[in-house]
């Protein structure tokens, strides 16, 4: 998500990043959202909760390697 930019994103674009259907990252978003990382500003949205968080993740994982 954080190589999508600073948001908000379409829960479709964000899956499409990660060559994943919709359906299957809702585990991994329902994880984000009770952590307190992202939210949906509007339905089938999602946004980081802390500005500049996408600058944040691209410096601290700069790699690829985390996919």
């Amino acid at each position: 998500m954080a190589e999508l930019g600073p948001g908000p994103h379409r829960s479709g674009d964000i899956a499409e990043s990660f060559g994943a259907a919709v359906s299957s990252l809702g585990p991994i978003r329902s994880s984000l959202i009770s952590k307190g990382m992202v939210w949906s500003p509007n339905h089938g949205h999602r946004a980081f909760t802390v500005p500049m968080f996408d600058e944040f993740m691209k410096r601290a994982l700069p790699d690829e390697d985390w996919r």
